[in-house]
């Protein structure tokens, strides 16, 4: 099986609303197999907006990011991203 990746690129509107998401959601990773490869790297280089929040998380498989996504824990704290900030996040398999 394939290492999966979410990759995250988030512009916070509202940094103090993101508060709740960014006190849990590494634990809420962690607990399903995940890990942290970027998150809030310094950007070295960017063709376009160089202000968003870069997120690379890595999964042993696919089943255990879509478990993650799916989660109980990780969908009570998912509304406090997406009501504080904007950007496309995306789940896909590795090579």
């Amino acid at each position: 099986m394939s290492k999966t990746y979410l990759m995250g690129m988030l512009q916070v509107d509202n940094p103090e609303g993101m508060g709740p998401y960014m006190e849990k959601v590494e634990e809420t990773v962690t607990n399903h197999g995940g890990k942290y490869l970027v998150r809030l790297g310094e950007v070295l280089y960017s063709e376009g907006d160089p202000n968003p929040i870069m997120v690379i998380l890595e999964f042993p498989d696919s089943e255990s990011a879509m478990a993650w996504k799916d989660s109980d824990e990780y969908q009570e704290i998912l509304p406090h991203r997406l009501d504080n900030s904007h950007g496309p996040v995306v789940i896909v398999e590795g090579l």
